[in-house]
């Protein structure tokens, strides 16, 4: 049975969930009452062994709409907060949509002429769930948007192939990746430059609203994807539109650095950002990003 993982407020305090039948079953009861132990009420350390937490979220899931109607909780009005608190490493790919390098004026975009990079955010202080929990990066007057899908790798990779990639990766959810464009900006420097004061303020990486195991994403390399700023959809496309693949990512950043079990890879948005049209989000703002697949993650700007 498919099922879907989040953190959410049950009786008051946040609980680890398995979501089915559009109703969340706490974990740590639902395991008690199926007599077998809790993996936990921390879905990022689940990534440690997924293919042992994954069977056993499946057995729960399975028993979960029979046996324990008394513990479920509706998803529609629940409380939901980051499902990944927090990842040990969130690694963005930058510039990974052939219609949004078309749009930010890169003269060639064939896949030849380009290069695929990435950048970090800090995990601690960057992820947030949804809600009222983005707040305005000091200094900024640029503050843009992009939706992203976010890969959680489930198995070590290193030097991994293309081929083999995808099977590194334990599940997907939504991701928003909140620039300071302004900040980004350093024309008067060498570098031109300057990732950290454009992308890593803190609550500029929402993750939700729940992970989707990949076994229940059929093909992650071509879903729906959008985005709205007060009801105003700003971007829609799907991932098929990505320069570099899903696999070519994991296949390339394996090469450069370990991915651990719980890390995130950010994998690109596509075109519809802000700064192109010069236009900004404000406090008071309401972010909804959506993956086909996945759900939406829906955040409202803050005061610094």
């Amino acid at each position: 049975m498919a099922f879907t993982v989040a953190m959410a407020e049950i009786a008051g305090r946040p609980e680890a969930c398995i979501e089915t039948g559009g109703k969340l079953y706490p974990v740590a009861t639902a395991a008690a009452r199926h007599g077998v132990s809790s993996p936990g009420n921390s879905p990022v350390l689940w990534f440690a062994d997924w293919a042992r937490s994954f069977a056993a979220l499946s057995a729960l899931a399975e028993k979960a709409p029979g046996a324990w109607g008394d513990i479920a909780v509706p998803l529609a009005g629940a409380k939901l907060f980051a499902p990944l608190t927090y990842p040990g490493k969130i690694l963005c790919a930058g510039a990974n949509y052939y219609d949004h390098i078309a749009e930010m004026g890169v003269p060639d975009t064939r896949k030849e002429a380009q290069r695929l990079f990435f950048f970090f955010k800090p995990p601690k202080n960057a992820v947030v769930g949804p809600g009222k929990t983005v707040r305005m990066p000091i200094d900024t007057k640029s503050f843009d948007w992009e939706v992203e899908l976010a890969a959680v790798i489930g198995k070590t990779a290193r030097a991994v192939s293309e081929a083999d990639a995808l099977g590194h990766i334990g599940a997907y959810t939504v991701g928003i990746d909140f620039s300071a464009r302004d900040l980004n900006r350093v024309p008067e420097s060498f570098f031109k430059l300057d990732w950290v004061a454009g992308k890593a303020h803190d609550t500029c990486g929402p993750l939700g609203p729940v992970v989707v195991p990949a076994a229940f994403i059929q093909n992650p390399q071509d879903l729906a994807l959008s985005l709205k700023v007060n009801g105003e959809t700003k971007q829609n496309a799907r991932t098929s539109g990505m320069i570099f693949s899903i696999a070519e990512q994991i296949a390339k950043l394996s090469r450069i650095m370990t991915l651990d079990p719980g890390d995130v890879v950010m994998t690109g948005t596509p075109a519809g950002v802000g700064a192109p049209k010069g236009t900004f989000l404000k406090v008071g703002d309401k972010v909804d990003a959506t993956i086909e697949s996945i759900g939406t993650l829906s955040v409202e700007i803050m005061p610094s």
